[in-house]
């Protein structure tokens, strides 16, 4: 077998793995009143329908101090109990093991959803907010060891084989273990065993609480961001004194944390298997424990290739199987080709839980709405029905996906010679070619799926008439607005000096039409890849590039993300200089004057040409219906937006027609 290190089982605590794939702990934000509702049990089922071996839900807080998100379930209350059965009781009879998150933030509490002081070992500051935390007493430090038990006792009750005790990304027992953050002069603090005490005693009780036969395990994470957190030396001695206790049955290690937020996360400016390296280490300490790498490990072939090489005993794959919820299936029915690859934009998965919402995907519009669209599964349509999609990008393959799953006969029409429309320009900035390949994907999916593929096809309105389809959907798309309108200089219907030429957009840049010169301005008013990335690719290229933007910083809306930071790293040192809350009055054909939102001076800055990243109008040349036919409109063409909404509207027209 092509995957047989991965797809091989494994024993934790006497219970059997059907393979190596974990879908690991996440917050999904979906709980309704602090309760597990349809949303959250049809999300993990699937993943449970689509292979995985072990699922971890979502992370509960143990305390009233631990309180994060909106979507948080109810902590110290049995309410939770008959709830989280119809969770677990389905997850299991789909054949995986499920197990529960036991977290404390400590000092990285969120006040505004807790109302609570953050409880932590010597009452350091937020690395989530500004505030401040509270030094926990000895007797506080007892009642947050109850707390963890009485978590664990509840996820027993309610079904769930075991519990992972929450120790990663520097949370309440990472700042216990860190010497910078734990600066106690008491038994919880000093020595090695002294700092570990919590944690172990933690973990004991739960053992002797819940029994012999149930999982336990400990989520721990690698950083070498900053000189404080612990080194991999000082992780491997903690690991190492809890797995001689021999009540920890796997470890699993994450990158990044508070202190480096970004990296918690990974996109793709990151490399991939970022702990394989680390959890080779682990294995190499550990007595007892199994060992789990996450931290992008995005496909099977990662996957395959940690496990093969001995670097861990299994995988943790989160936004790969938020991507596609049956990737564990398809490669044990030898179908790894077909797994719809995650593209490491976290866009709606962090970047809807960052913005407290419950979480989705923007390749899988599905994610978080399994409970009422069932999921990456199809039913069939009842009446089978020829099905014409006008436009190839993200929208139009999506509809003409879904719609020929449903059995109908679908002919997808591109006026271009590719299809991908502006999401395959996206793909050419740097370190995106995530996205090519996900274009691949569809593109062996509709010949899988027998669609009839038309590329260099302009139809206008007499041809989608004479094709006579059932169904007609529209995804044209959107184009560059060519007047250079800016939204906060609203009284200039077009920008001052245009007319001087070398003005482009974007997407003429990465089609590689437009003549720049060495010296460009790229006025980014979006925020977001497309102008951010456009000014990597050309700064990248040795142009010198000033980034203009009237927000206050570069990236804005990439923050959601946790890609800003490190997208503005990239581009200071590929040379881009960034000038924030300014616009542009007037282009001169040699330089922009810029105007600072702040103060209203202007000046004037040399420039060989000028790339305005605003926002793109629809393109839509056809009439409201066709034949007596009403056309279904879908993605830009109804209004631009950003690639995800493109997706699910081509998913919702697709189970619709």
């Amino acid at each position: 077998m092509e995957h047989r290190h991965l797809l091989s089982p494994i024993e934790l605590r006497g219970t059997k793995l059907r393979n190596r794939i974990v879908f690991g702990a996440h917050t999904n934000n979906m709980a309704e009143g602090g309760l597990p509702g349809a949303r959250t049990a049809g999300y993990l089922l699937e993943r449970a329908l689509g292979g995985a071996a072990m699922i971890v839900c979502e992370p509960v807080p143990v305390h009233r101090t631990g309180v994060l998100t909106r979507g948080n379930f109810l902590h110290g209350t049995d309410e939770v109990i008959p709830h989280f059965r119809k969770v677990t009781e389905p997850v299991k009879e789909a054949g995986a093991v499920i197990l529960q998150q036991l977290y404390h933030v400590g000092a990285h509490g969120d006040s505004d959803l807790s109302f609570q002081p953050h409880w932590s070992p010597s009452g350091g500051p937020s690395y989530h907010d500004s505030d401040g935390s509270h030094k926990v007493t000895e007797a506080e430090i007892w009642e947050l060891i109850d707390a963890h038990v009485a978590a664990a006792l509840r996820c027993k009750k309610a079904g769930f084989q075991g519990v992972e005790v929450w120790a990663a990304y520097h949370s309440l027992l990472d700042q216990f273990w860190t010497p910078w953050s734990n600066k106690r002069d008491d038994q919880w603090g000093g020595s090695l065993e002294n700092r570990t005490r919590f944690s172990r005693t933690i973990i004991e009780r739960i053992r002797r609480e819940c029994g012999e036969d149930f999982i336990v395990g400990l989520a721990v994470s690698t950083s070498d961001a900053t000189d404080v957190t612990l080194s991999v030396e000082n992780l491997l001695e903690t690991i190492a004194l809890h797995d001689a206790t021999g009540h920890v049955d796997y470890v699993t290690c994450g990158h990044g944390g508070y202190l480096d937020f970004e990296r918690l996360m990974p996109t793709f400016l990151f490399g991939e298997k970022l702990t394989a390296p680390v959890t080779e280490q682990i294995k190499a300490v550990v007595k007892h424990a199994k060992v789990t790498s996450e931290a992008h490990v995005r496909t099977p072939e990662n996957a395959e290739s940690v496990i093969a090489s001995g670097q861990a005993d299994m995988v943790s794959i989160v936004r790969g199987q938020i991507a596609d919820p049956h990737l564990a299936r398809k490669t044990m029915e030898g179908r790894a080709e077909d797994v719809r690859g995650c593209i490491s934009c976290n866009q709606m998965c962090w970047g809807r839980r960052s913005r407290d919402y419950w979480i989705s995907c923007l390749i899988n519009p599905s994610a978080g709405r399994e409970w009422e669209w069932g999921g990456d599964r199809f039913t069939p349509a009842a009446v089978k029905k020829s099905v014409l999609v006008v436009g190839g990008g993200p929208a139009g393959l999506e509809a003409a996906r879904v719609a020929a799953e449903r059995g109908h006969r679908v002919e997808l029409v591109e006026a271009s010679s590719q299809l991908g429309g502006q999401f395959r320009l996206a793909g050419m900035q740097p370190r995106r070619g995530q996205i090519m390949d996900l274009i691949g994907w569809y593109e062996r999916q509709l010949d899988k799926l027998g669609v009839t593929v038309r590329l260099n096809t302009y139809l206008d309105d007499a041809e989608v008439a004479a094709l006579g389809a059932d169904e007609v959907v529209i995804a044209t798309g959107s184009l560059p607005d060519g007047t250079g309108f800016q939204r906060w200089l609203p009284e200039a219907e077009a920008l001052p000096g245009i007319e001087a030429g070398n003005v482009w957009s974007p997407e003429e840049v990465l089609r590689r039409e437009a003549r720049l010169g060495d010296a460009v301005v790229v006025y980014d008013e979006g925020g977001n890849w497309r102008g951010v990335g456009t000014a990597w690719a050309l700064a990248e290229q040795g142009k010198k590039v000033i980034v203009v933007t009237p927000d206050p910083f570069v990236g804005k809306e990439i923050a959601r993300t946790s890609a800003d930071g490190p997208a503005r790293k990239r581009l200071a040192k590929a040379g881009a200089e960034m000038l924030v809350e300014h616009i542009i009055t007037r282009w001169h054909g040699n330089g922009v004057t810029v105007r600072s939102m702040l103060t209203a001076e202007e000046r004037t800055i040399a420039a060989s040409a000028l790339v305005m990243a605003t926002t793109n109008v629809a393109f839509d040349p056809f009439p409201e219906a066709i034949a007596g036919k009403v056309l279904h409109r879908i993605g830009d063409c109804a209004a631009p937006r950003q690639a995800p909404y493109a997706f699910h509207e081509g998913r919702k027209v697709g189970m619709a027609v």
